[in-house]
């Protein structure tokens, strides 16, 4: 299966919080495919908040989203203009 993946920086000024992760993982709910966020090595499911918070991303932080499914692409594009849209926070 085909894994599309995208490398973005967080970039809004808290870093990947509360509000923001919860945007995250409510926007990788409406995909199917299989959602991943990976910072320095660890990879973690992007349907989850406990999962996308454990990963501590400061505003800064390299991070990696990768998906393979029926809609990965689409949800790429979706997460990656989140993500550089500050979450809508900036």
């Amino acid at each position: 299966m085909v894994v599309f993946e995208q490398e973005i920086v967080v970039g809004n000024l808290c870093g990947l919080h509360g509000r923001p992760s919860v945007k995250l993982v409510e926007t990788a709910r409406c995909f199917r495919a299989d959602i991943k966020l990976v910072r320095d090595d660890v990879e973690v499911d992007c349907k989850y908040i406990l999962d996308v918070m454990s990963l501590a991303c400061p505003k800064g932080t390299k991070v990696k989203i990768k998906a393979c499914g029926e809609d990965a692409e689409a949800a790429i594009a979706a997460l990656s203009e989140l993500v550089r849209d500050n979450f809508g926070e900036e």
